[in-house]
């Protein structure tokens, strides 16, 4: 392999998903996996076969799909773990098992091994994977809080045991980018047989690190970076694939590395993974968010009308912006909104333009100018509604200063319309009590969320809702030039999303058979 080709190993699927309160179906993680794979990753780490039935057919899917990636399932130190990690993989023209076990002090402690028994634990395991799969990755799980011979030693027993990449985790965020780069360098100079496999990095960002530390391991010697899509992860997230890409490109200069990414597909994968998983991405996230590239200090707007590489390092276009956000208005027609939507990275067919259309007339008469935040917030919600169970009809809300509000529903509920009258705090109260008097549920509301997507009073509101109900987490999202409406249909998309894995729960679909979110 080219020695400055570095492998983009993609984990949004299995440590994104770990990240509390996202959730994602089985079709959406299809839809996510063959974006990533159309994008360019090398690797996409689908999913934990063994947490569930649901896991399982996810990876399955995934890995008779693949076009161009390599399929990756995750396998704790066991042999159940194992074969039903290459039960899964195995459809895929390039797969891997990816088996890991936590090899510090502390970590040693949970399954209560001694070093030897660890050790003879990563030789059996490792071996068996390599038997059912040529290409093995083996982890220490917590490898930086690792004793350095004890680290040196597992790595080459795991090396020696078939494994063709060895994986580096930062799994509490806790290393430097300085001992990062030391940490691979010492270990491919020291360990027995480093040079006949690639060295791999996994950060997470509790300390606000993980790009750093990822780019630095890469000084160090690794070829593999692992990260998921706006940096989604358990905690503070991981190393943001968005942000290692695009600063090797930028700053090739001092960073003489390449992928095999398309970075013009980034925004769209990032709108579509903020969407899916229900978690937004701030305006000031590097790369993605929707400041990235906005500029509104005079000086600033003075500097890039005369030159935009005074203010800008990247081109918007590098990353799929169109780099400009011209409105449009009631007066536009379908070939002026896909002509929009191919500026903001979106592809679409003819029946998803019909249905987005009618809505951006709907909105049009509402607002003045549509621009490209209302578009996208248009694209981010109402997708799946072909198919839902509930659907809002309309609704009236009333309410007066110091008084109850009182909200009258028409709601369509498996096809049929029903009618419920509800009395609440506020608005929202009352729209929320009315739809639970139309489907009876005890969903607990752990998040709610408004923003506005465009400045001025007739901008939409844009509402993130997430319920729990045993066990089951969903999100919904929608937008709204009338917040309270935009609310009830973000509470109602929640519900469709809990019916959909409830349905799929009751199949044996998305049981989790093991608690797997603390374990990597």
């Amino acid at each position: 392999m080219d020695n400055n080709r570095v492998v983009i190993f993609d984990t949004t699927l299995r440590d994104g998903e770990q990240s509390p309160g996202a959730t994602m179906t089985h079709d959406e993680k299809l839809e996510i996996a063959a974006m990533l794979d159309d994008m360019g990753v090398d690797i996409i780490e689908a999913g934990f076969p063994i947490a569930s039935e649901g896991d399982f057919r996810a990876v399955s899917e995934i890995a008779k799909n693949a076009k161009n990636s390599r399929i990756c399932g995750l396998a704790r130190a066991n042999f159940a773990d194992i074969d039903r990690c290459a039960e899964a993989i195995k459809h895929a023209e390039l797969n891997r098992i990816h088996t890991f076990i936590g090899t510090s002090p502390l970590h040693r402690a949970i399954p209560n091994l001694t070093k030897d028994e660890m050790a003879d634990k990563i030789h059996e395991t490792v071996s068996h994977a390599r038997n059912l799969c040529d290409n093995v990755q083996w982890s220490p799980m917590d490898a930086t809080r690792t004793e350095w011979d004890y680290l040196c030693r597992v790595i080459e027993i795991a090396i020696k045991a078939g494994a063709t990449t060895i994986n580096i985790p930062d799994t509490v965020g806790y290393t430097a980018p300085a001992e990062s780069a030391d940490l691979i360098k010492r270990l491919i100079e020291t360990v027995p047989g480093a040079d006949d496999v690639i060295f791999a990095t996994h950060c997470h960002n509790d300390l606000g690190m993980a790009t750093a530390n990822s780019l630095a391991a890469v000084a160090g010697g690794a070829r593999q970076i692992e990260c998921t899509i706006n940096g989604l992860g358990e905690r503070a997230g991981n190393t943001a694939l968005e942000e290692v890409v695009m600063a090797m490109k930028t700053r090739n200069d001092i960073m003489p590395w390449h992928t095999g990414i398309d970075t013009t597909k980034i925004m769209a994968v990032s709108r579509r993974v903020s969407t899916v998983s229900g978690f937004l991405v701030q305006p000031n996230k590097a790369i993605v968010g929707k400041n990235a590239f906005a500029h509104e200090s005079g000086i600033h707007q003075d500097g890039m009308l005369k030159n935009r590489e005074n203010f800008e390092i990247m081109r918007p276009e590098d990353i799929g912006l169109s780099g400009t956000s011209l409105p449009l208005g009631k007066h536009s027609g379908r070939a002026a909104l896909r002509d929009k939507l191919q500026h903001l990275g979106y592809e679409i067919g003819d029946n998803q333009l019909k249905d987005l259309f009618v809505r951006f007339k709907d909105l049009a008469d509402r607002k003045k100018e549509v621009f490209d935040d209302d578009i996208i917030a248009l694209m981010r919600t109402d997708q799946d509604a072909e198919n839902d169970r509930l659907k809002l009809i309309t609704l009236r809300v009333t309410c007066g200063t110091g008084g109850p509000a009182d909200a009258t529903l028409v709601m369509e509920v498996d096809g049929e319309e029903k009618t419920a009258i509800e009395h609440g705090d506020g608005p929202v109260d009352a729209a929320f009590k009315a739809i639970r008097k139309l489907h009876p549920n005890t969903a607990r509301l752990e998040l709610y969320q408004v923003h506005a997507v465009t400045e001025g009073t007739d901008a939409q509101a844009t509402v993130s809702v997430r319920l729990s109900e045993d066990g089951i987490v969903s999100t919904g999202e929608s937008a709204d030039t009338d917040t309270v409406v935009a609310s009830a249909k973000a509470y109602v998309h929640a519900l469709n999303r809990q019916l959909v894995r409830r349905g799929k729960l009751g199949e044996g679909a998305d049981a989790k058979e093991i608690n797997y979110k603390d374990l990597a």
